[in-house]
């Protein structure tokens, strides 16, 4: 995704799967504590619907919204941790394993593999920002 985008201009938006089916809302955006770059997104995914959580790094923004390259079914089982507070190491894990996402590289300037890393909301659907570490 590009580097430039300001996380919570995300929120809001409407995302779409790879064959452009509707998703659902972004409701959260999720930074990594350690580099402050934007990871996950919390999509809002039916009025009574759950939020699933979706990889923001091979997402791309088109025509204001937010293209997830993967199947809308895909999107929907992954898994569920709620919303509004921190992802845990293990969590993001799971997370990587759902969307079949090669690991960081510890030797690439990241701060470590998944594992070793937690993950702060920056804002929520309501537009209140809350702090990285809530």
């Amino acid at each position: 995704m590009q580097t430039d985008v300001d996380p919570r201009s995300l929120i809001g938006r409407k995302a779409f799967d790879r064959d452009g089916t509707k998703i659902g809302t972004v409701d959260e955006v999720y930074l990594d504590d350690a580099t402050g770059s934007p990871e996950w997104a919390a999509v809002r995914t039916g009025l009574f619907g759950r939020d699933a959580f979706v990889p923001l790094a091979p997402s791309t923004l088109v025509d204001d919204a937010l293209s997830v390259p993967y199947e809308r079914a895909l999107i929907r089982d992954a898994p569920d941790f709620g919303v509004g507070r921190h992802l845990s190491p293990e969590q993001e894990l799971q997370l990587y394993r759902h969307y079949g996402l090669d690991l960081p590289a510890a030797d690439s300037g990241d701060p470590g593999p998944p594992g070793d890393r937690s993950f702060g909301r920056v804002a929520g659907e309501d537009g209140r920002a809350a702090p990285a570490g809530d």
